[in-house]
């Protein structure tokens, strides 16, 4: 399977596939933290056509999510670019797609996700509450919960790279991607479990 992670510079999801043998890359304006030579630095939306089986996006959640609220208010032009953003992805020319963000306006402004997520459930004991847009893909399962409901993201001290730790996929979550969605490759996109595009 053909993957590509769009707005990934932790390499952490790209790294999961690429372990369970998939051709995966990670796509992100800033370079990739483990150096991969499997890492495309630079806008995604012109890699959206080049033939994926799957795209797992993580667009920058400043502009979307509900803890940016209240910095809304004289951005709205940046929020519309934001959510046409989203759209683009969420739209792409790629037969399964998964896009996560944490609870914000792509709820309201696009439509409802398909399922939200907590790391407890996948071996993390800590909460962060994340939303997965799906096309042609089933909900992700569960795989190890486990005790503690620590919000350790929203306690990060201020630093330089506090944003980038808090937008760091969990690595039992990513291995839950690769797992579950990766054997997708064996059955036709149109049976698969999932909902559509996003709204125009």
């Amino acid at each position: 399977m053909r993957v590509l992670g769009a707005c990934e510079f932790s390499g952490v999801v790209r790294r999961a596939f690429a372990a369970r043998g998939h051709q995966a890359v990670s796509c992100d304006l800033l370079t990739a933290e483990d150096g991969s030579p499997d890492h495309v630095q630079g806008d995604v939306l012109p890699l959206l056509a080049d033939g994926w089986d799957l795209l797992i996006a993580h667009p920058p959640c400043t502009r979307l999510t509900v803890a940016g609220a209240r910095w809304f208010k004289g951005r709205e032009a940046e929020q519309a670019d934001a959510l046409d953003f989203v759209r683009a992805l969420l739209n792409a020319p790629i037969p399964r797609i998964a896009l996560e963000n944490p609870i914000g306006v792509i709820s309201t402004r696009i439509r409802k996700p398909d399922q939200i997520i907590q790391p407890w459930q996948f071996g993390h004991g800590e909460t962060k509450a994340t939303c997965l847009w799906l096309k042609n893909l089933p909900l992700l399962v569960p795989t190890e919960i486990v005790p503690g409901r620590v919000a350790r993201v929203h306690r990060e001290p201020p630093s330089p790279d506090r944003w980038k730790k808090r937008s760091r996929t969990y690595d039992g979550i990513a291995a839950a991607m690769a797992d579950q969605w990766g054997r997708q490759a064996h059955y036709p996109a149109t049976t698969s479990a999932g909902c559509g595009p996003a709204d125009s």
